[in-house]
């Protein structure tokens, strides 16, 4: 059974903070999967945690990356500073050239930036664009430089010379790292990308030529003069001296140009390098073998049960013996709560989430880890940032006595002599039409359209493998359902809140009501333990409304309370503060602090909170499920 923190009431004053680190439970100690050096043959060995590449191999591969970014900053600031562009253009339409990628436009620049964060994730599908590119222009500079020219001397210039010999150091750096870039891109990426950059050129090459037509002025331009003016647009802000005489246009018209080349480029460079949208659902196998896991193992987390939800994917340690779920959202591999099945077997299966993550360019995270395995978590590589807390109520320690829990008690009499009357059942003692009128209503009260949760919540009502979760149901005097919950099985004594729903109509206090009630009828389903609902930043409204609280903490605590009126973070904690819980700290786990923000975007997507505007089907890939 996992650890437990001591029964602390609300108001009380706050021991001294855990660390995450601290020496964690006994048993994990020697937490290592026996067969992770068993690995069947047909499996690949997966690279020790503490094995690196080797250093001029890894040096390489991250000077190919600066190159891309200086080339990047340096496009940025020609097309910014008149002097610096005009002096690129000079070398690049005169006897010089410049290095790989540096043209003084802005799609170089989005280019090279694109590029370079590619790279840094170890993306197969950028190095390759960025060899093959390097070579030819490097193949190109040599041609210059080696076959003499009776009108140009570009021997003659040390800057060309210079050039070739930087673009040749990053063409070797690209060839020294090649082992370092091995993450894989999605099979359908480049046939993805040649459509959309044919699509995007043909349209964006019509919107030029029109606003050439509508606003340009020159003598003896003719239609392919203007296409051919459109095409350098996209590429550099001013145009040579033949194509300023026979087209001129006001500057905004060229900058219109640049910007569309510069989108149309993000959208290809989007296709091209975006990483596999992964598996979104559970085979019938690996649920199996979940649940196999949850019976033997299913005591230690609250949130194991929703590791069976159907739109997470499952991977397993060598040995079978654990398993990490998690589910792939806008790049980031996100998994949720612990591991599940034999501690001792957690650190095989996180060794095999990571690496495929690493194969994919995944960014891993955890939501709603406990403090058990961000300890394991932590030996892989992971930080931890502390999410809030998860209120937890032990049956047997519950009562309304006493000055404290006044305020419940008299909510839960004023319901009770309203008529209202609470059912505890089984799923699967309840007959399949009432299920069905259970999850019309289920349906009918929630507040929007999405379905929210992930990490806290199964995602389905109802089906026929939940069995063994448990149904409340409150009526009114008339015997009409007005509001219900549903609880997922914790081990075999315990109880998780998965979904809460009411009629808006119904009276105040009906959730309490409930909550009491089943408390009081624990007996019935063998309850020992209720997960309640996660309030998340718990500590800061608790600490926030203390006397001598910081500035700081008073300032985060009122931006809390404003975010509150949409996303009911304050009220969440206050409702099951009231039941004087346990609260059980959860943490979200990551590699690095600047993945943050794709992280918090993508559990909000994930979580329901956060919705994207549809992309066209061009940009859509289709979903790959488990066989």
């Amino acid at each position: 059974m996992r650890h437990r923190p001591d029964r602390r009431p609300v108001g009380d004053p706050l021991p001294p903070p855990r660390p995450l680190s601290r020496r964690p439970d006994p048993s994990l100690t020697k937490a290592v999967d026996v067969t992770a050096h068993t690995t069947p043959p047909t499996a690949a060995p997966a690279r020790p945690a503490s094995a690196g590449p080797p250093r001029a191999r890894r040096a390489a591969a991250t000077a190919s990356v600066w190159y891309l970014r200086a080339m990047a900053l340096l496009n940025v600031l020609a097309v910014l500073s008149v002097p610096l562009r005009d002096r690129v253009h000079e070398y690049n339409e005169g006897e010089h050239f410049t290095p790989y990628l540096l043209t003084a436009g802005l799609v170089s620049a989005v280019l090279a930036l694109w590029l370079a964060i590619a790279m840094r994730r170890r993306k197969r599908a950028a190095w390759i664009f960025n060899v093959v590119l390097a070579a030819l222009t490097l193949a190109g500079m040599a041609l210059f430089l080696l076959v003499p020219d009776q009108e140009l001397d570009f021997r003659g210039h040390w800057v060309n010379w210079a050039s070739a010999a930087l673009t040749a150091l990053f063409l070797m750096a690209l060839l020294v790292g090649r082992k370092e870039f091995t993450s894989k891109g999605d099979r359908s990426n480049p046939r993805t990308a040649l459509a959309a950059l044919a699509g995007g050129l043909v349209l964006s090459g019509a919107l030029g030529i029109g606003l050439v037509q509508a606003t340009g002025s020159g003598t003896g331009a003719v239609l392919s003069d203007r296409l051919g003016y459109v095409l350098a647009r996209f590429v550099t802000l001013d145009p040579t001296e033949r194509a300023a005489r026979l087209v001129q246009v006001p500057g905004w018209v060229d900058g219109t140009l640049n910007v569309t080349a510069a989108l149309l480029f993000l959208s290809v460079l989007y296709v091209a390098f975006r990483s596999p949208r992964g598996r979104v659902m559970l085979s019938e196998d690996d649920e199996t073998r979940l649940r196999t896991l949850l019976d033997r193992h299913g005591e230690r987390d609250s949130l194991g049960y929703f590791a069976l939800r159907r739109d997470k994917a499952a991977i397993f340690s060598p040995s079978g013996k654990a398993a990490v779920t998690y589910r792939v959202v806008g790049g980031v591999s996100l998994a949720s709560g612990d591991p599940i099945g034999d501690p001792e077997a957690w650190p095989g299966a996180i060794d095999a989430w990571l690496a495929e993550a690493r194969e994919h360019a995944w960014v891993p995270a955890v939501m709603g880890a406990s403090e058990e395995a961000g300890v394991i978590y932590g030996r892989h590589g992971l930080s931890a940032l502390e999410l809030g807390d998860e209120a937890i109520v032990e049956v047997a320690d519950f009562t309304l006595e006493g000055r404290a829990m006044r305020g419940v008690r008299q909510a839960h009499n004023r319901v009770r002599r309203a008529g209202y009357s609470v059912r505890v059942r089984r799923h699967e003692d309840i007959p399949e039409p009432e299920m069905a009128r259970l999850v019309a209503d289920a349906d009918r009260w929630r507040d929007g359209a999405t379905e929210r949760g992930f990490s806290m919540a199964l995602g389905r009502l109802g089906a026929p493998d939940d069995g063994r979760c448990v149904m409340v149901e409150c009526h009114d005097t008339h015997g009409d359902l007005r509001a219900l919950l549903s609880f997922v099985p914790w081990g075999t004594k315990g109880l998780s809140l998965d979904l809460m729903r009411r009629d808006r109509d119904s009276d105040n206090g009906l959730m309490e009501f409930m909550v009491i009630e089943l408390l009081r009828q624990a007996d019935e389903v063998g309850l020992a333990r209720v997960s309640l609902n996660f309030a998340m930043f718990r500590s800061v409204f608790e600490r926030g409304d203390r006397l001598g609280a910081g500035p700081v903490l008073r300032l985060w605590r009122a931006t809390l309370g404003f975010c509150s009126r949409w996303w009911q973070i304050e009220s969440l904690y206050r409702a099951n503060a009231k039941y004087r819980p346990i609260w059980e700290p959860r943490f979200i786990l990551f590699h690095k602090s600047s993945e943050l923000p794709r992280i918090a975007v993508a559990s909000g997507r994930a979580e329901g909170f956060v919705t994207t505007p549809g992309l066209p089907a061009l940009f859509r890939r289709r979903s790959r499920a488990c066989s």
